[in-house]
């Protein structure tokens, strides 16, 4: 059973950076896919990016391309997503998962708790 710890969250201003950590404990990392997602208050929760075992896959949210950017180190058992240029729009619960993909489109199996970003204007 695996469990995933995100970490990284926070207040930033508009224009700001953050970077979100998700370790992996319990289980092989390195031969499953790992996304990110987050949940504005009163909104679904929405896929943000995702990332193959290999790094090889990488895909993102049209509305933040270009502004994050999601990595792994499978060494460490652990998920990044660097989030710069951030926008008031962007504040949510993040949420890190594993998963895989199937074909294009990326299946999360097992979620972490969350952690908060908070994008001041």
């Amino acid at each position: 059973q695996v469990r995933l710890v995100e970490s990284g969250g926070g207040l930033a201003q508009a224009g700001g950076s953050l970077r979100l950590s998700c370790a992996a404990f319990g289980r092989t990392f390195k031969d499953l896919a790992m996304g990110w997602f987050r949940q504005a208050p009163g909104k679904e929760r929405e896929f943000v990016s995702g990332i193959n075992w290999s790094g090889t896959h990488v895909d993102y949210l049209d509305s933040v391309k270009g502004r994050f950017t999601i990595s792994r180190d499978n060494a460490k058992n652990t998920a990044y997503l660097q989030m710069n240029s951030l926008k008031p729009e962007d504040t949510a619960e993040y949420f890190c998962s594993q998963g895989t993909y199937i074909g294009s489109q990326y299946y999360p199996q097992v979620w972490g708790q969350g952690t908060q970003v908070t994008v001041s204007s």
